[in-house]
């Protein structure tokens, strides 16, 4: 499959679905990766069973804090930078680029590098989604090691990072991405492709492109734009209602708080509260945590049906609070203890989306 600028937005747009909040906002990217093809540039989308075992595969992408963001705007070379400096210290060049998550910018930075390397772009990810902190990934379950990895930043400034394990690749790497600014360009987690293939979550990219599609083509039918996700998502519809409050703040290079949302229409007399560490974590209504990560919660726009990220909060929207199961990979024993509840504080257990929503 090779990418149109259709493709690109579409799968901007569903990857913030996916992103749980989470992954920075994808309009920058998505312009970065359009004006990559308009130029001429081609990027194909490439099953990852394809992989031969010995194929050597960077996932490329940005870490910080999303409302900085928004704020620094790359230049588009800076995602070239690192994949050319990981290539020079293993010595040899990448024969796939991927993305490390589904979420915002983070689905667009490794097409604008597939475009201007010419390298192929794989269809899978590590997360299935987005999460806060670098150890939250597939390839991370299976053992494969984050670094060495390349962290840039938009002035050309590059540190190599080698460490014992993936948890101090996270806290040294968010160390440097604060003195950078507050974020960085970042390849990470190469590996062959043997064991890509055994930790990737497949498909998440074309995923992306067809929850994009679906919401642009109900808005065009004049059909419920949200069981059309849902559908294709196999997501839950958890809450309806108007954001009346929104706590946020930076801490430790991430964007922390939580916001109150009371509801109308059937949830009315109800309130919901999310809490959200760059990704949102736990949506609690009535008192009662009704998802939990590693499930996706997804709050969208309740007019456009576009999702909202962290840091386009406000007080005010009307919006639609949609749950999503994760992929299998987190449900496991090591999978719940790296991105479940009680890693992030919560004293509760997880308990699959599914499960809660039935038990409401």
């Amino acid at each position: 499959m090779i990418l149109s600028p259709q493709d690109v937005r579409d799968m901007a747009l569903g990857a913030a679905v996916l992103g749980a909040g989470g992954g920075g906002d994808p309009y920058i990217g998505m312009l970065m990766a359009i004006q990559a093809i308009e130029k001429g540039k081609k990027v194909e989308l490439v099953d990852p069973d394809t992989v031969d075992d010995d194929d050597f595969i960077v996932p490329v992408a940005m870490m910080g804090t999303p409302t900085v963001l928004i704020e620094k705007i790359p230049g588009g070379d800076e995602v070239i930078w690192v994949l050319r400096s990981i290539e020079k210290y293993y010595g040899k060049e990448a024969r796939y680029v991927t993305q490390i998550e589904a979420g915002g910018v983070n689905s667009m930075i490794p097409i604008v590098a597939a475009a201007y390397t010419g390298k192929p772009l794989l269809n899978g990810d590590g997360m299935g989604r987005a999460f806060p902190e670098l150890q939250m990934v597939t390839f991370h379950l299976i053992g494969v090691k984050a670094t060495p990895m390349v962290l840039s930043d938009e002035r050309g400034n590059s540190v190599v990072l080698d460490t014992i394990d993936n948890f101090w690749a996270e806290k040294i790497a968010r160390a440097i991405t604060i003195k950078f600014g507050g974020s960085a360009y970042i390849a990470i987690y190469a590996m062959n492709g043997k064991n890509y293939r055994r930790g990737v979550v497949k498909y998440t990219p074309s995923l992306a492109v067809e929850l994009g599609r679906t919401i642009r083509e109900a808005k065009r039918r004049g059909v419920n734009v949200f069981d059309a996700i849902l559908d294709v998502a196999k997501g839950f519809m958890i809450f309806r209602g108007k954001i009346v409050d929104v706590a946020r703040f930076n801490l430790g290079g991430f964007a922390r708080g939580e916001m109150v949302i009371e509801g109308f229409d059937e949830y009315r007399n109800s309130k919901m509260v999310i809490r959200f560490q760059n990704e949102n974590l736990v949506a609690i209504k009535d008192g009662e945590i009704i998802a939990s990560t590693p499930d996706i919660i997804s709050v969208l726009d309740l007019e456009s049906a576009r999702p909202i990220t962290t840091e386009r909060l406000r007080y005010g929207l009307r919006v639609a609070v949609i749950g999503i199961p994760c992929d299998s990979k987190w449900r496991t024993e090591e999978g719940i203890k790296t991105v479940g509840p009680r890693y992030f504080g919560y004293d509760v257990d997880y308990v699959p989306i599914e499960v809660r929503v039935k038990k409401v």
